[in-house]
């Protein structure tokens, strides 16, 4: 097994929130439970949280995302100059909407050592220590930002356009990245549904009636990640999670990695990608080849958090098997294909039924690459 994350067993980041959680949450909402308490409750749970991880035999543990109601948004909207406002939309998945939300930029973006992620990240940390599993700790990636904010929500006092936002973004999330170190952190995964959308065509042409510019968009993607990760600390892991879109057990984006995987796996700067490959709407193994041989991961999303149903073992280790024919064995990992829980709402399915997944995951990760 992998002594440096990713590990040849590992997770995407988020977990179903216990019932006494979302109780919890409800209570503080409704003003009945004042933030110490809600503290008290998130503690306890993510306490729980990491010792199953461990006990499910993961080399690696998270907090679940359980101080989060959304994937991105808590990041966002905790971000010097930008808020999280009401729409008069939300975003269309399968069958569903989300709530309408969105972000807006309202002054100088930057990332402050008050953010109160750290302090979640530390708290995970102490959870964390008596395991002696690596912490990951996971946050959205500035192309999210970039690829869903709306022109009309960039306040012209502080910035002429998207393009104009680069800038302070990039040394927000250099801010960011130098913050979590210096707390400790090693393992650090930027979630991302923008690459999943240059996937698709359909998304492609909303994302034009945005305003947004889309020729070229994976280089100026690619570039805008790589100054972040430029000069990161060599014993800092940063992996990125391409997620076709996680609300309730839906889905946003259909279409293979081949449009965006050169630039993805052989021009940007990520010690590890985490590819969702649980259906055929994430196209077949063939852009693996793109990826460089050496250090870098590939970790195989093959064991859905879209429902219950426990993968075939069998069936999983002939997939890992293909995908080897087009990237060395040595580069390849395995996980579920995304988040249980993205938003608090979580998939659906069971909690017995996610630590079926997790321990399959395991075993399985075992069974291809040894013990």
């Amino acid at each position: 097994m992998s002594e440096r994350p990713p590990f040849r067993a590992d997770i995407v980041g988020s977990f179903l929130r216990p019932a006494e959680l979302a109780e919890a949450r409800r209570r503080f909402a409704d003003g009945e439970i004042d933030a110490a308490a809600l503290r008290d409750v998130e503690d306890a749970a993510i306490a729980d949280l990491v010792a199953k991880q461990a006990e499910a035999g993961l080399q690696v543990v998270a907090d679940g995302e359980f101080r989060r109601s959304w994937w991105h948004f808590d990041f966002f909207g905790l971000l010097d100059g930008v808020e999280v406002v009401e729409l008069d939309h939300g975003i269309q998945f399968q069958g569903v909407q989300t709530r309408p939300r969105g972000l807006k930029i309202t002054g100088k973006i930057g990332f402050s050592d008050t953010h109160p992620f750290l302090e979640h990240f530390r708290r995970l940390q102490e959870a964390a220590a008596a395991t002696g599993a690596t912490v990951k700790f996971t946050i959205p990636a500035p192309t999210v930002l970039d690829f869903r904010l709306e022109p009309e929500n960039i306040d012209p006092a502080w910035y002429s356009g998207r393009d104009a936002i680069v800038d302070d973004l990039v040394q927000a999330y250099r801010d960011a990245v130098a913050a979590f170190y210096a707390a400790g952190a090693r393992y650090l995964q930027f979630d991302d549904t923008a690459w999943a959308y240059l996937c698709s065509e359909t998304e492609l042409a909303k994302a034009r009636e945005r305003g947004i510019e889309t020729d070229g968009i994976a280089e100026r993607y690619s570039s805008i990640l790589n100054r972040i990760l430029d000069g990161k600390p060599a014993d800092l892991v940063i992996t990125t999670h391409v997620c076709r879109g996680n609300f309730r057990s839906t889905w946003i984006s259909s279409g293979g990695y081949e449009p965006v995987a050169e630039q993805l796996l052989a021009n940007t700067a990520y010690d590890g990608y985490f590819l969702e490959y649980d259906s055929d709407r994430a196209g077949g193994f063939e852009p693996l080849r793109f990826l460089p041989e050496g250090e870098k991961i590939v970790v195989l999303g093959l064991v859905t958090t879209k429902d219950g149903a426990l993968e075939d073992a069998a069936v999983i280790r002939e997939r890992i098997a293909e995908a080897a024919q087009y990237a060395p064995l040595a580069q390849l990992a395995l996980s579920p294909q995304c988040g249980f829980a993205s938003t608090e709402e979580g998939n659906t399915l069971t909690e017995d039924e996610q630590w079926a997944k997790i321990r399959l995951v395991v075993e399985t990760a075992k069974d291809v690459w040894g013990a």
